[in-house]
């Protein structure tokens, strides 16, 4: 039976204002599942990431994960039910090795300090899928924050995670590095068989990688479908593309 992530009618309230209201999306986990939410500064993007990781506890709805329902979790039990996630400001620890630090992954997946050769070889190839390989031995805080988000990713990848969250991942990157970082993330999800779900200010990376997209507005869900169908909704357009949705109708 084919996996997947479910989320229904999920809302949070802060003060009186509705962060997300009434969200409702799948996700089958499996190569070639990449699901993208968009939408302006304030949309709700990163607090759906936070319900379903388990940052932040829903108001009301529900988040089901391979039949389990997961909402109200804590993190460290959401990670060990396969959820990763990357977080908009990069978090690293930033005493540690680059290498050091891929292990503190696999400490989290299995909440134990004995880590045997299988584990280093795992650190070793995930190493070299994310080219960090040549800074191994670099302290953590020494890196640039492209390098520190790049860290970041190969970390949570050290848990053997199902679903990816990805949180404004290519923020601040150039456009070299935003085509280096497509080829990994299509890597990794065809490859490794990990779904993904990307939230993206960079249009670009964000059209071209995902098949499937969610747009969020203040909280609510406008539009749902194809990158084409997403560029040419009017009330996408008129909400958060404007005039870069002509670029994308055409794609």
């Amino acid at each position: 039976m084919m996996q997947t992530l479910e989320v229904k009618d999920l809302s949070k309230e802060f003060g009186g204002v509705m962060a997300v209201e009434g969200l409702s999306f799948t996700l089958e986990i499996k190569a070639g599942s990449r699901l993208g939410i968009i939408g302006p500064n304030g949309a709700g993007k990163t607090t759906t990431f936070g319900m379903i990781s388990g940052e932040l506890k829903p108001s009301s709805g529900i988040v089901k994960f391979a039949g389990e329902r997961i909402d109200g979790f804590k993190p460290h039990k959401v990670c060990r039910r396969g959820i990763g996630r990357t977080f908009q400001i990069v978090r690293v620890l930033p005493e540690l090795s680059v290498y050091e630090h891929l292990l503190t992954g696999a400490i989290a997946r299995k909440f134990s300090f004995g880590l045997g050769v299988d584990q280093q070889r795992e650190a070793e190839r995930i190493l070299k899928l994310t080219d960090l390989e040549r800074l191994k031995d670099v302290v953590a805080k020494n890196l640039t924050t492209v390098l520190k988000k790049r860290l970041e990713l190969a970390t949570v990848l050290m848990t053997r995670p199902k679903l990816l969250l990805l949180d404004e991942l290519m923020a601040g990157l150039n456009l070299v590095e935003i085509e280096e970082t497509l080829k990994l993330l299509r890597k990794i999800n065809e490859e490794m068989e990990i779904a993904l779900i990307v939230v993206e200010h960079v249009m670009k990376a964000v059209m071209e990688l995902c098949g499937r997209i969610v747009v969020l507005y203040y909280g609510e869900k406008i539009a749902e479908g194809s990158p084409r169908e997403v560029a040419n909704n009017e009330k996408v357009v008129e909400a958060y593309l404007g005039k870069e949705a002509k670029n994308y109708a055409r794609s």
